[in-house]
């Protein structure tokens, strides 16, 4: 066994993307028939007011099939203008071929005629595998920039939290976000559940923005304030758990938050080489879209392994 054989948190991110279509009931399935201890996903909230599984505010034309059977044009209407009744007329199951998405995914193996599902039929999937200690890593999809796509931050938690509870799974959730809002209404309304800080620093998607004087992700916390560590903040922040972007992650970042008493779980990383520096690094999980990949890597490393759940879904 290696020094770097510790308990690895195996999270397969938006179920098993790289092999199943992404956040739906089979690539749930299809990640718990690998074997994680955690089923990373994205939620909305609908019109009506039920929470679903989705990554995107909006219907996605990379992903995303009307009721004519034809992949959409252009970015859909927004999951909060529909209700879950018109959601269900839209086919998920499937990559548009002819969009540049979908070669990122060579592997991933169709469902036709899947949709989107409520968190509530995910929750119904792993009862019915008999898993009793697969976890839930949640990201409230809502955007500070897009205020419109979206119930307001406290409104989304609170519909999500209720929705955990009521299935009994508030023990076994975290819920994570890059808008820091939701999670502060986390630690409010649901201080059992832990609250999963997401990061990112470069590009269009940064959220810390560490050369302006505030950034619209932090609900009001910058990193300027606490001598540009980011584990600092987020300890401050009142966080269980940092969840950085693993290439702009460095060792002593990973030990630092550590020795302030945070988890440290990387996304998304998909290549063995990197999976392997990752756990010789100490990170306390992984996030992967190939979940398969990760645990061979893993158990190479002699990390001991969740066992696999078979479930149709």
């Amino acid at each position: 066994m290696t020094a770097a054989a510790h308990a690895l948190d195996i999270q397969g991110h938006r179920g098993a993307r790289g092999r199943a279509p992404e956040n739906t009931l089979p690539a749930f399935a299809r990640a718990l028939g690998i074997g994680v201890t955690t089923l990373e996903l994205d939620c909305a909230i609908t019109k009506d007011g039920v929470v679903v599984v989705s990554h995107d505010p909006a219907l996605n034309p990379d992903i995303t099939r009307g009721t004519d059977g034809k992949w959409l044009e252009k970015t859909g209407p927004a999951i909060w203008s529909l209700t879950f009744k018109e959601l269900q007329r839209y086919d998920v199951g499937r990559l548009d071929p002819a969009n540049a998405y979908a070669k990122r995914w060579p592997e991933q193996r169709p469902a036709d005629g899947t949709r989107i599902p409520r968190l509530a039929d995910l929750f119904a999937l792993v009862k019915k595998s008999g898993n009793e200690t697969v976890r839930f890593n949640i990201e409230t999809k809502i955007s500070p920039l897009e205020p419109a796509q979206t119930t307001s931050p406290e409104d989304f938690v609170h519909k999500l939290i209720s929705a955990v509870r009521s299935a009994g799974m508030d023990q076994r959730t975290a819920i994570q976000s890059f808008d820091w809002r939701t999670l502060q209404v986390v630690q409010k309304e649901a201080p059992e559940i832990p609250t999963v800080y997401l990061t990112v620093e470069k590009g269009f998607m940064d959220s810390i923005q560490a050369d302006q004087r505030s950034s619209p992700w932090t609900a009001g916390f910058h990193v300027s304030r606490y001598g540009g560590s980011i584990p600092r903040m987020v300890r401050a922040a009142g966080g269980a758990v940092w969840s950085p972007y693993y290439a702009e992650t460095t060792r002593n970042q990973v030990k630092e938050a550590q020795s302030f008493g945070l988890k440290v779980v990387v996304w998304t990383v998909n290549e063995p080489a990197d999976m392997r520096r990752m756990i010789e690094w100490g990170v306390d999980g992984i996030i992967s879209d190939y979940p398969d990949r990760l645990r061979q890597t893993a158990g190479e490393l002699g990390a001991p392994l969740p066992h696999p759940t078979s479930v149709v879904p």
